[in-house]
């Protein structure tokens, strides 16, 4: 296993209190606005399924599905997902998820978000690099949304 082809790591200073982050986090309508996706009267479950329609024009078509993990207040979020699954003709069940893990430290200044998402070295080869790349760009972006979110 290689950590840079298996992990995007990416972090941003959120100047707002942790609680509001966790909020923004864990609410799961409130993840669904900020990271465009619709999850209206979802929550996020330790070992269920969370699942929405992508908003992102384009991409309206596509069904995010994420299965919680852990869920620890102020501190810890994580689901399995499968990474960039965006052709509605591939049924992406038998394919081994990666891993998004959210934390938050309290920091001067605000609170540091740290998201992980790991396990692409077990993507299919076919598709693993693709993944990887539009993931890690997504992330970037996904950061920049919820620093507007929050902020």
């Amino acid at each position: 296993m290689n950590a840079s082809t298996d992990r995007i790591e990416k972090q941003i200073l959120l100047k707002a209190p942790r609680s509001r982050v966790w909020q923004a986090l864990a609410d799961a309508e409130s993840f669904g606005e900020w990271f465009g996706v619709r999850l209206e009267g979802q929550r996020f479950v330790p070992g269920q399924i969370t699942q929405g329609y992508i908003t992102y024009p384009g991409y309206e078509h596509l069904l995010m599905q994420v299965e919680v993990q852990r869920v620890e207040p102020e501190r810890l979020l994580s689901f399995h997902w499968h990474p960039y699954a965006v052709d509605a003709e591939v049924d992406y069940s038998q394919e081994a998820p990666t891993l998004v893990e959210f934390t938050l430290e309290e920091v001067d200044g605000g609170t540091l978000l740290r998201v992980v998402e790991s396990g692409f070295d077990r993507v299919p080869a076919s598709r693993r690099d693709e993944a990887f790349r539009m993931n890690s760009g997504g992330w970037d972006e996904q950061m920049k949304n919820i620093e507007r979110y929050v902020g």
